[in-house]
């Protein structure tokens, strides 16, 4: 967690050089999880002043609003109300640059892509709401959630960037597939150029019946030609673009690494990321890791990524808790000590107040005696009630930062 710390991160791409205005005034719009604590070190290390701008995100523990940014206590992972002020605040922000000719310093995090809404005319915060949570549910991944998010948008898909002009905009990463660290995808690429298409997003909301008829209605105009696309590679409004990614999970993978051989463990490193269905991705790391590991040395196996969960049920749980939950089972059939872990960087897994969970191969016996069926627990998507009672949820809470999830093994 050290390793992607955003005021460090910050620094150390100030250290680079990537802010080329050097005692000009700065005009900021952060969004995203570590949005609070990225804008904190623009304005602590900008070599000029920051002057006016916002912070779309949870306030990060006791560290000071910067001077001359507003602040929007915007939602997550669906959009609310202030997330609309945000969006609405940043295009105006973005409009006032290209008249002074000035930079709009975009500060981009995990979760942006809800806290930085602007609805397109017709559509509602509720039409928004509504759509992400049965996208999401559908188990589509992060690129195909934020291809629709983009074309119901006034902000996203480039038209931040089209608006302003001018921008720099720097990114801790949470994206990891299909194409990682896709800039398209972050934050539902509000700076860059946009290839997905109306016709994208109607494919997409065609599967997943929950969706508002509203937005269907929205899509079907758009994908007609009746209403403007997300702005394209090659619009001449996106010439003055600079777009640079200042962490992610490789990041903290490194940290972890470098934290697990000062312990003296042998540590290997999956570098592909963790994707697909949390319970399947879950098996599959676990029966990698076993068969990495030599017998008769400890070893830390790491990995990181972002799966998803198709939810069937009604329980409580995120897709880290459900992580561990699937691996169960196999843990207790281990015949080596050995103890997982799955948690969220940002340290909120789904609606819950636990960033992930921990298990080992006692974990089972241990459900049975406090009366705890693994199997129906799974089914019902409610791995925070197995892991609860147990004591074995990993709750820091929010941490000012997201590069995705981090696995960790460790084996004797």
């Amino acid at each position: 967690m050290d390793a992607v710390d955003p005021s460090r991160l910050v620094q150390h791409a100030f250290a680079r050089g990537v802010l080329p205005q050097r005692g000009r005034d700065t005009t900021v719009v952060a969004a995203g999880k570590a949005a609070w604590l990225m804008a904190h070190a623009v304005a602590n290390y900008a070599p000029g002043s920051v002057t006016r701008g916002l912070i779309a995100g949870p306030r990060a523990g006791s560290t000071a609003q910067p001077p001359g940014l507003q602040w929007y206590d915007a939602g997550h992972p669906y959009p609310n109300e202030a997330s609309v002020a945000a969006g609405r605040h940043a295009l105006r922000l973005a409009a006032e640059c290209r008249q002074r000719r000035e930079t709009l310093v975009v500060l981009l995090s995990g979760g942006a892509s809800a806290m930085l809404a602007s609805p397109a005319a017709e559509l509602t915060i509720e039409d928004k709401q509504a759509t992400g949570r049965a996208v999401m549910q559908a188990g589509f991944a992060i690129d195909r959630l934020n291809c629709v998010r983009k074309h119901l948008s006034d902000v996203k898909g480039g038209r931040l960037a089209a608006a302003a002009g001018r921008v720099l905009t720097m990114v801790i990463s949470d994206v990891h597939g299909p194409v990682p660290n896709d800039p398209s995808v972050i934050g539902s690429g509000p700076t860059v150029p946009d290839p997905t298409t109306f016709e994208d997003a109607l494919e997409i909301v065609r599967k997943v019946p929950a969706v508002p008829g509203r937005v269907r209605q929205h899509l079907e105009r758009g994908a007609k030609g009746r209403l403007p696309e997300t702005i394209k590679p090659g619009d001449p409004r996106l010439e003055e673009l600079q777009y640079e990614i200042i962490g992610d999970r490789t990041t903290a993978l490194d940290g972890a690494r470098r934290a697990a051989e000062a312990l003296n463990y042998r540590v290997i490193v999956f570098e592909e990321p963790t994707t697909g269905e949390a319970r399947d991705a879950a098996r599959d790391f676990l029966r990698r890791a076993e068969r990495a590991a030599e017998r008769g040395r400890r070893a830390c196996i790491l990995a990181a990524g972002e799966t998803t969960v198709t939810v069937a049920g009604n329980g409580q749980g995120g897709r880290n808790q459900e992580f561990v939950l699937a691996a169960v089972p196999a843990l207790a059939a281990l015949e080596r000590e050995a103890v997982l872990a799955s948690v969220g960087t940002d340290g909120v897994d789904g609606p819950t107040d636990a960033g992930g969970a921990v298990a080992d191969p006692n974990t089972l016996a241990r459900a049975r005696d406090a009366q705890l069926d693994w199997y129906s627990t799974l089914t019902n998507n409610d791995a925070y009630h197995f892991f609860e009672p147990l004591g074995d949820l990993i709750a820091w809470g929010p941490t000012g930062t997201n590069v995705g999830d981090v696995q960790l093994l460790l084996i004797d």
